[in-house]
């Protein structure tokens, strides 16, 4: 048989079921931090349902407490660490002194 005419053949790969991210004895809570940093990303910003792997619930159940976390002082908004780090490291110079005549 002809290489062109050979019928489509999906490879059989064995598929190992990845675990879901939020057991069913995990409380979804805003004290509860260790869960929700996993939900964060490095910048402090709620990764996306997709890179979750969440149910529609379990994210809107995650959002809900980030952002109640954001409010009362447990989690920053943002994360500036790196930016802190970068700012800190430039010299700041200016192009020209007011000092000098």
């Amino acid at each position: 048989m002809d290489k062109s005419k050979q019928p489509f053949h999906k490879s059989k790969r064995s598929f190992r079921r990845r675990l879901p991210p939020i057991g069913s004895g995990d409380r979804v809570d805003y004290r509860n931090m260790s869960l929700i940093s996993r939900f964060l990303s490095e910048q402090g910003k709620i990764l996306s349902r997709r890179a979750n792997r969440l149910t529609l619930k379990q994210q809107r159940l995650i959002t809900i407490a980030i952002k109640q976390a954001r409010i009362l002082s447990s989690l920053p908004f943002r994360n500036n660490e790196k930016q802190l780090e970068r700012v800190e490291s430039i010299p700041r110079t200016t192009g020209r002194s007011y000092n000098q005549k």
